[in-house]
């Protein structure tokens, strides 16, 4: 399975010039049967990173493009009047773009919050309730958001509930130099890349439930709940940094996703057993969500991944190292 994996990673740089950590952190996602955000400046390849994932794995593709306008109709689909053969109206439901096993929601902050929260059933219940009607969704199913930083006009919040579901935010950083004469070079010639179908949906529900049987110590647990506890400013050993800059931190979901992510990248890595080394790498991807800031902490230009690092190099390993 990791080489499968490792076959699908070689598969998307044929088409997307670096975003190592972009790309690995989104396959994790989808090994650990999660969504995840993806936050960058426009022109970054988000849209592109995506929609060549779903062609590699060969996934039923959806692209939702939010807009100030959307409607949450407009995501999960409606009822409309069919008109039968025997000249009766009737209601049909025709279904909205969520019905797809990968769902880009393209630029989600720009939406209203209650077309943003439209979401929210299908990515915590995999399901979609349309007028007292429950209709399960595809399998595998996953919500791959893009949204641009907020500090960006026309963006709206997302709400705090919604975030809180994202198993993981990826940031998408700008490229170097030499990445960029290499992304002209690929966008504008003559050849066209052509992508093999590397897996297909059978393989990566067996690649879930395979994540989900890789072990976990006790010390590993251990640690991860020692580094999700430490996030929060009321407990008596916390940070001085935490204390003074953070209003809340991670919920249970957190701890969830670090696992979750950290077995996943155990698989990647052809392991059958968490290390610490996993759990350090996915700390920030699963939890610079799920901290929020005070207003002290934004006045003074802090990160949720500057705590997150300052909470990594404080942060006893005892018997798991």
């Amino acid at each position: 399975m990791s080489e499968q994996l490792q076959r699908v990673r070689e598969e998307i740089g044929k088409l997307i010039v670096g975003q190592e950590e972009a790309v690995e952190y989104t396959l994790f996602s989808i090994l650990a049967d999660g969504h995840a955000l993806l936050e960058g400046l426009p022109g970054m390849g988000k849209t592109m990173l995506i929609r060549t994932i779903s062609q590699v794995l060969d996934l039923s593709f959806s692209r939702i493009q939010f807009t100030p306008d959307l409607m949450p109709a407009d995501i999960t689909g409606t009822n409309i009047i069919q008109r039968t053969d025997k000249g009766n109206h009737q209601f049909e439901f025709q279904p909205g773009p969520i019905f797809s096993q990968m769902v880009l929601a393209d630029e989600i902050n720009r939406a209203t919050p209650k077309t943003q929260s439209a979401l929210l059933e299908a990515m915590g219940e995999k399901t979609v309730t349309v007028l007292g009607d429950t209709k399960p969704m595809a399998k595998p199913f996953f919500v791959l958001a893009t949204q641009n930083p907020i500090e960006m006009e026309g963006t709206y919040p997302l709400p705090e509930a919604q975030m809180d579901r994202f198993l993981c935010k990826i940031l998408v950083p700008y490229p170097s130099k030499e990445e960029l004469i290499e992304i002209v070079r690929r966008t504008t010639g003559s050849q066209d890349v052509q992508l093999e179908k590397v897996m297909e949906a059978e393989s990566i529900i067996l690649a879930q439930q395979m994540v989900k049987e890789v072990l976990v110590a006790d010390e590993m647990l251990e640690y991860a709940a020692d580094l999700v506890v430490a996030t929060h400013p009321k407990e008596d050993n916390a940070l001085s940094i935490v204390k003074q800059y953070v209003m809340y931190g991670s919920g249970p979901r957190g701890f969830q996703s670090i696992i979750k992510l950290a077995k996943a990248r155990a698989v990647y890595h052809g392991r059958f057993h968490v290390a610490i080394a996993d759990i350090k790498s996915v700390a920030k991807p699963a939890l610079r969500h799920r901290i929020l800031l005070n207003y002290e902490g934004e006045a003074a230009g802090k990160t949720t991944d500057d705590l997150i690092d300052e909470i990594l190099d404080h942060l006893p390993q005892g018997a798991s190292s």
